[in-house]
């Protein structure tokens, strides 16, 4: 039986402009090219940061034109699309662009959030993709998967993990996590970069230890998750979302090379 491809999720933090959403997904793409028949690439960027640490921050560039931007880079670059949604009532606007529909992680438990986004992902034949609150058990999450299942299979529906909050501006991700939300019969996602984070950190910004991304990440794989969101920047110290947790373009191709090898043995 063949295996599934690797789920990949990469690109910006948020969509800072249209000239570097291309910028980063025409490297991603051609970096990944050796890999596209093991692979199942999708190109993120969130249109709105709504949890943003400061009032200063930047958050994006609204729906209108963030949907724009990922329509473009889907039909020229002929890649499927992520991005979040914060509201029910953005959802059947936002699954009308994207083929993954993401419910945030602070917004998880919400179930009108998951109703109108398995309702938009059936209308649209999308994907929906809930992240694993920061304060839940990966037990939870199999009401979260009840609800969406009440409108989309289960094969339509993706979990991610993103770490769990222990104590102050600390996030652990416990490994045994991807076996229990597969029980579920959905595909989960290892967010690689979002659980390397230290929230609040940094005072008005977050935090991060962008060097342990590739030892979770590898972890993740080999516990038994079915794919990575990743966050990527040309240089991300000047990035204007996560800054300190984005991976630099160079590293995620040699980053997916390790990643498949533990995948494809798994």
């Amino acid at each position: 039986m063949q295996k599934d491809k690797l789920e990949l999720f990469i690109g910006p933090c948020v969509l800072e402009s249209e000239a570097l959403a291309t910028e980063i997904v025409s490297r991603v793409k051609e970096d990944l090219s050796p890999f596209a028949d093991r692979v199942n690439l999708h190109f993120k960027g969130s249109f709105d940061k709504a949890n943003r640490s400061s009032i200063d921050s930047y958050r994006g560039p609204g729906m209108e034109k963030g949907l724009a931007i990922l329509e473009r880079i889907r039909k020229e670059y002929a890649l499927p699309v992520i991005t979040d949604f914060h509201l029910p009532e953005q959802a059947d606007a936002v699954a009308s662009v994207v083929d993954v529909l993401q419910v945030p992680a602070f917004l998880c438990r919400q179930t009108d959030m998951i109703i109108a986004g398995a309702q938009a992902c059936k209308d649209h034949d999308r994907i929906l993709k809930i992240k694993k609150g920061q304060f839940l058990s990966p037990e939870d999450t199999k009401n979260m998967v009840e609800k969406a299942a009440t409108i989309l299979p289960k094969n339509r529906i993706y979990l991610t993990e993103r770490g769990t909050s222990f104590g102050y501006n600390t996030l652990i991700v416990d490994m045994a996590s991807f076996q229990i939300m597969n029980s579920f019969g959905v595909k989960t996602i290892h967010d690689a970069t979002h659980c390397v984070q230290r929230p609040g950190g940094l005072g008005k910004i977050t935090g991060g230890k962008r060097e342990q991304i590739l030892v979770l990440a590898k972890a993740a794989i080999a516990a038994g998750a079915n794919g990575i969101f990743m966050e990527c920047h040309p240089n991300p110290e000047k990035a204007l979302s996560d800054s300190t947790t984005s991976l630099p373009l160079e590293q995620v191709r040699p980053m997916v090379e390790k990643l498949l090898s533990i995948y494809e043995v798994v």
